[in-house]
């Protein structure tokens, strides 16, 4: 069967430019809607003293996300403490450590960046192994990370500050397209949350990362595009080559 339509588990792009699905929307003459099916919700203050966590202690922030950015800040605000500019920030990528002039004077404050992955920010984190860190998250983290951190011998703490939650899908009950795109566990969960009888039929299932297709598996679901791979390092890709095989039949 043609691939006509295509929703993607996550919020539109707000980008102003142009983004990978927008050029695939455009490039196959496919429409391509966004609806997030997981969202975040920060936790209290209450929460997170609860969790015994004293901001005062810590010297450096480990921060893997915007999402950290936001809610470390947002409990700083709502615990009345002010974020001290000697403080050091150690971000995962660029983008994330640009996100953090939402918040701070970006050339005035310390702040370290890796390249993308956190296994490439721990070799950057190895060089200051005598602070005590902060690492903020929500309550769902890859258990790598702080396995990755304990193998350092690093004086650190977990702190949640947000927890993910499956989004109300009620709405889209009766609509049904052509392809389905997932990016984490979390979304494949949330689909059969809200659709506890969902049944696949002609619906193609795209999913990226090994514990995504995992979690689809396991739920049931036939995979027909996965990503990455060599010859598919992005998700848009993976779907245009599968539009291309099956839209000329």
């Amino acid at each position: 069967m043609k691939v006509k339509t295509i929703l993607v588990s996550q919020p539109e792009p707000k980008s102003d430019q142009l983004s990978p699905f927008s050029i695939l929307s455009e490039k196959q003459k496919v429409k391509v809607d966004f609806r997030s099916f997981i969202h975040v919700e920060g936790l209290t203050v209450r929460d997170v003293r609860n969790q015994k966590i004293d901001l005062s202690r810590y010297s450096a922030i480990i921060l893997t996300s915007r999402n950290a950015v936001d809610h470390f800040f947002r409990i700083a605000e709502e615990m009345r403490y002010k974020v001290p500019n000697e403080l050091k920030y150690f971000c995962q990528s660029e983008a994330v450590a640009y996100y953090l002039q939402k918040y701070v004077v970006y050339r005035k404050r310390k702040i370290y960046v890796g390249k993308r992955s956190f296994p490439e920010l721990c070799e950057v984190i190895k060089k200051h192994k005598t602070e005590k860190f902060l690492l903020p998250s929500s309550d769902k983290l890859k258990d790598t990370i702080p396995e990755a951190l304990n193998e350092m011998g690093l004086e650190w703490k977990r702190a949640d500050l947000y927890r993910t939650v499956t989004s109300d899908l009620s709405d889209l009950e009766n609509v049904f397209y052509d392809v389905l795109v997932f990016f984490s566990p979390s979304g494949i969960q949330s689909l059969f949350k809200n659709f506890p009888e969902f049944k696949q039929n002609n619906t193609r299932i795209a999913v990226y990362g090994n514990s995504t297709v995992k979690a689809a598996t396991e739920a049931g679901l036939k995979v027909d595009i996965s990503a990455p791979s060599p010859e598919n390092p992005s998700m848009t890709m993976a779907i245009e080559k599968y539009i291309k095989e099956v839209n000329k039949k």
